[in-house]
């Protein structure tokens, strides 16, 4: 919790809570209800800006339909520069999805007013500042490669842990235990310290809202989104082609 202090008489001006959580109980399990509730609402919106999209699909695309195709043509891009020209097709739905939700979760942290709406016992957030969200993502990518590699070359997939000698297994085994740890604590940390930076300058400077940390803000969300869609075409890439194989466009 984080308090600004009024000078003279000590009381608290206002507070910014992290961590305070609504959670929704299912059997034995507590499922954090603030992140399903923001989750949906990105999801909901990916779903409505698709639909628009191709309801009424043009030769000559314009609006949103032209937004979409661009989207798709820089992730088909993306995974095409990352995978290879030859195995990169089926995985542009998931590089895609990854980059399209991640990217719309960081940006809801920094557009939508979630502080404003008020539930029992906890706070809206982006779903992506929550350790939870970007930890399910980033073991989602890990399953992605491992089915990638095993499908691709099968039991040979395994191989690569006692390349290029097999004094190298325990790091090898090491290096895919941080990859998703990497992934889903750098994702966290840069969305997390983004919203704490804006939320503390706004209880600061409550009549003059620092705009400029927020667009700084929307700019590193982007390219959080980026770097995480990226690194999962990577890692793919390197479990069809081999481990340490550098794989060609």
């Amino acid at each position: 919790m984080i308090e600004v202090i009024n000078a003279f008489n000590c009381l608290p001006l206002a507070e910014l809570e992290v961590g305070k959580h609504f959670y929704w109980q299912v059997g034995n399990l507590n499922i954090h209800g603030q992140v399903v509730l923001t989750s949906w609402f990105v999801i909901a919106l990916l779903v409505v800006a698709s639909i628009v999209a191709t309801r009424n699909i043009q030769k000559v695309p314009s609006g949103m339909q032209n937004f979409m195709e661009y989207a798709l043509e820089f992730i088909r891009d993306l995974a095409k520069g990352q995978i290879g020209e030859k195995e990169y097709r089926p995985w542009v739905p998931f590089v895609g999805t990854l980059f399209l939700f991640i990217f719309v979760c960081n940006w809801s942290g920094a557009l939508v007013p979630w502080k404003l709406i008020k539930i029992p016992g906890g706070e809206l957030a982006a779903p992506t500042s929550d350790i939870n969200t970007t930890v399910a993502l980033a073991l989602l990518t890990s399953l992605a490669y491992f089915y990638a590699g095993l499908s691709k070359r099968g039991l040979g997939y395994f191989s690569k842990y006692i390349q290029p000698t097999p004094i190298l297994l325990p790091i090898n085994i090491l290096e895919d235990f941080t990859k998703p740890l990497s992934l889903s604590f750098r994702l966290f940390g840069n969305i997390l310290a983004d919203e704490l930076v804006v939320g503390v300058f706004v209880l600061l400077v409550p009549l003059f809202i620092p705009l400029p940390v927020m667009i700084l803000g929307l700019f590193t969300s982007a390219i959080q989104a980026l770097i995480f869609a990226t690194l999962a075409a990577v890692y793919i890439g390197e479990a069809i082609e081999g481990h340490g194989e550098e794989h060609h466009d």
